[in-house]
């Protein structure tokens, strides 16, 4: 005989919360900077071919889109790196219930936001 209710909660009833979103959000920055790192590592060996390569993918960076995929990344190592800690913390046994949890998720949210902001001006010499 077939069971048909779901065991586990159905997307149309699943409520989501700010840790789950922190969660997933953590997994796809890490592939994102998994990616970055690789292409940093490449774009640092073309150093080896010769200054033009170099250049080119330098002159890339200096545009309008470079620039945004440069912030986009600081932003994603920092919240990776913000969310590393979130998990340290409650590997440590910390941070489980539910008040806490939206305390430290939120925490980490707006913490990669001012510090992507605070990176950004020290890079441009205002700090």
């Amino acid at each position: 005989m077939e069971n048909k209710e779901p065991l586990s909660p159905h997307i149309q009833i699943y409520r989501w919360h700010i840790s789950s979103l922190v969660s997933i959000s953590h997994r796809i920055t890490g592939i994102i900077n998994i990616i970055a790192i690789t292409l940093i590592c490449l774009w640092v060996s073309l150093l080896f071919l010769g200054e033009n390569n170099y250049e080119i993918i330098n002159l890339f960076l200096s545009s309008q889109i470079g620039k945004f995929i440069i912030l986009a990344l600081t932003w994603s190592f920092s919240f990776q790196t913000l969310s590393e800690i979130r998990h340290l913390i409650m590997d440590l046994g910390y941070g489980f219930e539910l008040k806490i949890t939206k305390i430290i998720s939120l925490s980490v949210i707006f913490g990669s936001v001012i510090l992507t902001i605070i990176l950004y001006l020290v890079g441009k010499n205002f700090i």
